[in-house]
């Protein structure tokens, strides 16, 4: 990756202020992230994998692929004939998804910005699970995608729906905002780039894909304490979390949000209602 690459997910994030930093990701983070998304965007991404209708064969691109899990899943559903790219711009994930070894899996760190190294018209589905809204420009990523699919080609997209905040998320950036912590702020209230299902529409309609579906789906979900909430918000954020503040603050924040969070368990744990928009698309 060039020196662009290095500062966030592509160059449009030089254009715009607050898109999440790639440079405070971890072992720690990365691993958390692997042990943590197998019960959480694994299973959405199993479901959409489902609903793009992978069958034997196929070749499919799994972009902002983490830690390789619904890859190696995506390489049982396309068989020896089939095969499977990840690619992810964090190289801690990436090194994890390369443990995962399969004749027809692989894996390489880049961005959903440049995809250079692959040829147009070189996969049948494109897969983006619990990615979309980590990117702050929506048509070069799409554009990209439409690319390397063949005429008729699916994408599927897994996402954050604009306008719905979990309430670990209101919490999170109700502590942010008192002292000490406001002292640092962050260039954005956001962490993420959400859209909505008519903004999808259109961004599939200007980037030459046809709709098939979107559609915004409603989940419960539980978190067994405070900690695993804040654990997930920082390795899904690969950092980004609580990254803007100093060392002594970020702690500081830690125990503040996990103090507030204690106030929402219940006997099952801390109950998560989301919020997520999916959509498939095939191109025109």
């Amino acid at each position: 990756m060039g020196s662009v690459r290095e500062n966030g997910l592509g160059a449009a994030n030089l254009r715009l202020v607050g898109a999440p930093s790639l440079s405070l990701d971890s072992d720690e983070l990365a691993r958390d992230y692997e042990r943590i998304s197998a019960t959480r965007q694994f299973q959405s991404g199993q479901r959409l994998a489902a609903e793009l209708g992978i069958v034997p064969g196929e070749r499919v691109l799994d972009l902002g692929c983490g830690t390789g899990l619904l890859a190696e899943h995506i390489s049982d559903l396309v068989g020896p004939q089939g095969s499977v790219v990840g690619i992810d711009p964090l190289p801690l994930r990436i090194e994890l998804a390369r443990s995962k070894q399969r004749p027809n899996l692989s894996f390489e760190v880049g961005d959903a910005f440049h995809l250079d190294m692959l040829q147009d018209s070189s996969f049948d589905v494109v897969i983006m699970n619990a990615v979309f809204h980590w990117l702050p420009e929506k048509t070069r990523p799409l554009l990209e995608c439409a690319r390397v699919l063949h005429p008729g080609g699916r994408v599927g997209i897994g996402t954050m729906l604009k306008g719905h905040r979990t309430r670990v998320h209101q919490i999170a950036s109700k502590v942010l905002s008192e002292p000490p912590f406001d002292r640092f702020p962050r260039p954005r209230a956001q962490l993420t780039f959400p859209v909505d299902a008519e903004e999808m529409r259109a961004f599939f309609e200007m980037t030459g894909f046809s709709a098939l579906l979107i559609e915004v789906r409603e989940s419960t979900r539980m978190w067994p304490s405070p900690e695993a909430a804040i654990s997930f918000s920082e390795a899904s954020s690969f950092g980004n979390f609580l990254g803007h503040l100093p060392p002594e603050l970020k702690a500081r924040a830690r125990v503040t949000i996990r103090q507030r969070l204690q106030n929402l368990m219940t006997a099952d744990g801390i109950i998560h209602h989301g919020r997520r928009l999916v959509a498939i698309a095939a191109r025109r």
